[in-house]
């Protein structure tokens, strides 16, 4: 294989770094093997490991993928096998496996180290600590990662809610709830709808896999019991919390909702004070009216809630309400998936639920989706809005998802609104950005964002591209109408690609990397006209068919 080949190999098998591929230099060995804490191998492996498996490149270079090749020192592949067990508490051995490249034409030689997914409940260690993947960095492991490991169910565990109340009965289940488990049903299966009407509510229960062999399962009493027989599954409790409070964190009312928890869900999203907001888009005189919350919005977070909840806590989950402003979902437990991004951008479900029997006895009753869409089109839903991305906070063995129900940052929902060909992934990074949270993102990332000219530098401050930075009133130029506004960004930038030639409107465009004619108009062309630093050569015919465009 020619060096030419071999990259285009690795370009088409592991063609992006995120959490399962990353590409290292690492031309000694020697050095690069068991070294500096995250910059060597074995760090590598352990982050890897601990999310959901992958592969690291050997001897070649970051984003360019240019081969430069290892010095393999005295390693042989089944001797870096061993190394690598030794040094790496806990990587399992199945799996773990190292393939050799030599290219033909210039004897370079390129490793891919195959590193297997921890073992269930036993995260991956280097240097005495847990290392993972987020995107494609390297970071101490965080308490969310490293409980949803801790907690990881396992194939042979018991699943607490699929074991049988003995004491229960079909008597101990509301009528009502079993009505609306079965409109549930037929919306998820609607090819047995007509059976389901003449089945009896056994017949159905088992069906939906609720009960088994018609037995009462402690699923079935969670979603579909009657309130009166939550003493069955004493201590742990069935409840939750509804709590409004006022925008200075004051308590003005709450309500707490038990079983059956399949039209608890109807009630608490009934009681929201899903008000109207108002905001104009950019050059329009009729202002837009959405409701803070979708519907979707306010059911899915919960039924997740009810879906992964530590059941054996003893604790209730938490719904927040802040009048006019934002809504808090909590429950217990581990965030199982690897990382919010990745099931965002991959819809990509888990492979394991804390609760299995109860999950897929609510997505038998339409409640969730364990497909991986379910919190991808929360995102969704927030974007088509403009306001801020969910935010999840995965510590301390819970998981608090907050959804804010405003514009927050003007410039960024002007963004969304000017930039509809954005990515679900840009827009997720520039969050960051809006949200002041710019540690979040790799230098890649951020790099990402100034190319699409999405954010600016101001100072040591990063900003979304068209807000106004916290400026000192005496040096702000709107104290002084005679002094001329510093050229944007953007305009600087078209300065800088411009030559000393004329070009048109597309040539230009096409210079700067931009697709959206009508934004490059506004933000860059218009702009750099009107403050004298472009100039046409029809001024007096703007629209001349052969309008071009040179620096003054």
């Amino acid at each position: 294989m020619t060096e030419n080949e071999l990259r285009e190999y690795i370009r088409m098998n592991y063609p992006k770094e995120n959490e399962a591929n990353e590409w290292k230099e690492f031309k000694n060995l020697k050095n690069d093997f068991n070294g500096k804490e995250k910059n060597d191998i074995i760090s590598y492996v352990s982050g890897i490991s601990n999310m959901d498996g992958g592969n690291l490149v050997i001897g070649v270079v970051d984003q360019t993928l240019e081969i430069v090749g290892t010095d393999t020192y005295n390693y042989d592949t089944d001797v870096a096998k061993l190394r690598i067990k030794d040094q790496c508490a806990n990587v399992p051995t199945d799996g773990l496996t190292i393939d050799e490249y030599i290219t033909d034409d210039t004897q370079k030689t390129v490793w891919i180290i195959h590193i297997p997914k921890h073992l269930p409940r036993l995260p991956v260690y280097a240097h005495s600590k847990a290392y993972q993947r987020i995107g494609s960095s390297l970071i101490d492991i965080t308490k969310g990662r490293m409980d949803a490991i801790l907690f990881e169910p396992v194939p042979n565990d018991t699943d607490w809610t699929a074991e049988i109340l003995p004491q229960a009965t079909i008597d101990s289940l509301d009528p009502d709830a079993i009505q609306k488990a079965r409109e549930g049903y037929k919306r998820y299966k609607p090819k047995n709808a007509e059976l389901c009407d003449q089945w009896d509510d056994v017949t159905f229960l088992n069906k939906a896999h609720i009960t088994i062999d018609g037995k009462i399962t402690r699923a079935a009493l969670i979603l579909l019991g009657k309130e009166e027989n939550e003493w069955m599954i004493n201590p742990c409790v069935c409840k939750v919390r509804w709590c409004l409070k006022t925008l200075d964190n004051g308590n003005k009312d709450y309500e707490i909702y038990s079983m059956p928890l399949i039209l608890a869900v109807d009630e608490l999203a009934s009681n929201v004070r899903n008000t109207k907001v108002r905001f104009l888009r950019p050059g329009s005189m009729q202002p837009d009216m959405p409701r803070r919350y979708d519907d979707f919005t306010l059911r899915e977070p919960l039924c997740n809630c009810i879906a992964h909840q530590l059941w054996t806590a003893g604790a209730r989950i938490e719904v927040v309400e802040f009048e006019d402003d934002r809504l808090i979902f909590q429950n217990y437990g581990p965030f199982i998936p690897t990382s919010v991004m990745q099931v965002v951008m991959n819809d990509s479900p888990s492979s394991y639920y804390l609760n299995p029997f109860l999950v897929e006895a609510m997505r038998n009753v339409d409640l969730i989706d364990t497909e991986g869409g379910g919190i991808r089109h929360l995102f969704k839903l927030q974007r088509e809005r403009m306001f801020p991305m969910p935010e999840y906070d995965i510590n301390d063995g819970k998981v608090k998802l907050t959804i804010t129900g405003h514009v927050v940052n003007k410039a960024y929902a002007d963004l969304l609104i000017e930039r509809p060909e954005l990515t679900l992934e840009e827009v997720m990074y520039l969050d960051c950005i809006a949200k002041r949270h710019p540690e979040r993102l790799t230098s890649a990332q951020l790099q990402k964002l100034v190319d699409k000219d999405l954010i600016v530098r101001n100072g040591e401050e990063w900003l979304v591209t068209g807000e106004n930075p916290t400026t000192n009133p005496t040096t702000n130029p709107t104290t002084n109408p005679t002094t001329k506004s510093a050229p944007t960004m953007q305009v600087n930038r078209l300065l800088e690609v411009m030559g000393d030639g004329e070009y048109s409107s597309s040539q230009l465009r096409t210079m700067v990397g931009l697709k959206d004619k009508k934004y490059f108009t506004e933000k860059y062309l218009n702009p750099a006209v009107e403050s004298g630093l472009v100039v046409m050569t029809y001024p007096e015919q703007k629209n001349h068919r052969n309008q071009r465009y040179r620096k003054a």
